[in-house]
């Protein structure tokens, strides 16, 4: 087992790490930019590095001050958290250089997962169902209207190096393809400095289901079953919950067994997730995965009763998983809380908070690195807390989110917490009659 782990992160997962670390016996090494000083992490961990100043290109985001950082503490393995660095194959290869452990997965792994038209071939040929589309990248407009035409209208075109929605475009026509092309293919260069772009075939209706999964170093893989995240805005997912209330026991098995067919493809080393969009059918199809802790882990921990970052760093000091797959005994639903304004188009609003009271109570959890007097840097994601109820139905983890978000106290900053109260008493939200279109008709009052 490793003596001393350092996490490449900040907020609330690398506290989130940093807790299981102590629990394990393990020392951690907390990196910060000046802009976080006074942050949680720096406080709680066993030592605290400085890595730059606030922009992320020059601290969390600079791969030579990780690595010395590393150097300097005598830490054997290095903690990617969540999006920075987590999903990047140079991070993951230059810790291995360096005799460092990258508590993830290999380099040629995230690129084959990572590269969105190579992960669909990949998942094709392991028999995972896929959203039909184009066979790899599309080489010009002519190849993307022949596609249209063979798929038929409508469509949609991503960037294969994307996310968060940058250089996607959903087409209808003939014409509006013709007109979205350049533009989408110049966003997403803008974006990722890479402009290649396939297409698929759009789903309506769907519901974002994904699958947690585990594997091995020894080629063992388990899911944990799924979260529905379909509650979105902006490609932005905003609640996510355990057990789907769209999901049947045997969808639930089919996609499944599905995901473990996927991390076996590749021989996948870690936890990540297999995300799938389903129809209103329900038809699944592979959407993607990421090869990395996500935000709402959470909520499966809640329902399975395991610690995945726990789960994590076992894996990365190879130790064998069971292969036993887990299912939800409970029902989890987490609310991201962000410092943005739900009454102005949610509106980034860092700064500093006067008043912070967290809420308490059987089945609630907190995950946050928030306190009253805590400035927020404007330069990060705008999450600050995830809020969680557990409980035995849905019904009652709805009524028990509402209680807590009402006791939910954050003042001298704007937060999404008016929304969750409001969404948590929509009558469709509550009957679990949602899709990722859901927030598009959603009036906030």
């Amino acid at each position: 087992m490793f003596k001393k782990i350092l996490i490449a992160n900040r907020g609330e997962i690398a506290l989130r790490v940093i807790r299981t670390c102590k629990e394990m016996g393990i020392k951690t090494v907390a990196v910060y930019s000046t802009a976080d000083k006074d942050s949680l992490p720096v406080r709680f961990a066993d030592e605290a590095v400085c890595i730059g100043p606030p922009p992320a290109k020059e601290s969390y985001l600079n791969i030579p001050r990780l690595i010395a950082a590393c150097e300097i503490t005598n830490a054997d393995a290095v903690h990617p958290g969540y999006g920075f660095l987590a999903e990047n194959s140079r991070f993951s290869k230059t810790c291995a250089e360096h005799g460092i452990k990258f508590i993830g997965p290999t380099p040629e792994q995230i690129d084959a997962m990572g590269d969105k038209a190579t992960a669909k071939a990949t998942m094709k040929a392991a028999g995972v169902p896929v959203i039909p589309g184009s066979d790899g990248l599309l080489h010009d407009l002519k190849h993307a209207l022949r596609t249209a035409d063979e798929i038929g209208y409508p469509v949609i075109i991503k960037a294969t190096a994307g996310g968060g929605g940058k250089g996607m475009r959903v087409i209808w026509d003939k014409e509006q393809l013709k007109k979205n092309w350049d533009t989408a293919r110049s966003e997403a260069l803008a974006a990722f400095g890479n402009d290649g772009m396939y297409m698929e075939k759009f789903i309506e209706e769907p519901r974002h289901i994904e699958i947690q999964v585990a594997g091995d170093q020894y080629g063992r893989a388990c899911h944990l079953s799924e979260r529905d995240c379909s509650i979105q805005r902006r490609h932005q997912k905003l609640v996510e919950e355990t057990p789907s209330p769209f999901m049947t026991q045997e969808l639930r098995e089919k996609m499944g067994q599905a995901a473990i067919r996927a991390c076996e493809a590749i021989q996948y080393e870690g936890v990540g997730t297999i995300e799938f969009l389903v129809d209103k059918d329900r038809n699944f199809y592979f959407m993607e995965m990421n090869t990395r802790i996500q935000v709402e882990h959470p909520v499966t921990e809640e329902v399975t009763f395991f610690d995945l970052i726990k789960e994590q760093i076992k894996i990365a000091a190879g130790e064998r998983i069971s292969g036993k797959n887990y299912y939800p005994q409970m029902h989890a639903i987490e609310c991201r809380i962000n410092v943005e304004d739900p009454y102005n188009d949610f509106r980034p609003s860092p700064g500093k908070i006067i008043n912070f009271h967290a809420p308490g109570g059987h089945g609630i959890r907190v995950d946050t690195h928030a306190y009253a007097g805590y400035v927020i840097p404007p330069y990060y994601d705008s999450m600050i807390a995830k809020l969680i109820a557990v409980a035995q139905t849905r019904e009652e983890a709805i009524q028990k989110m509402s209680r807590a978000l009402e006791e939910f106290v954050i003042e001298g900053v704007k937060t999404t917490i008016p929304f969750h109260q409001q969404l948590m008493k929509d009558k469709n939200f509550v009957a679990g009659n949602y899709t990722t279109k859901f927030l598009e008709t959603f009036r906030l009052t």
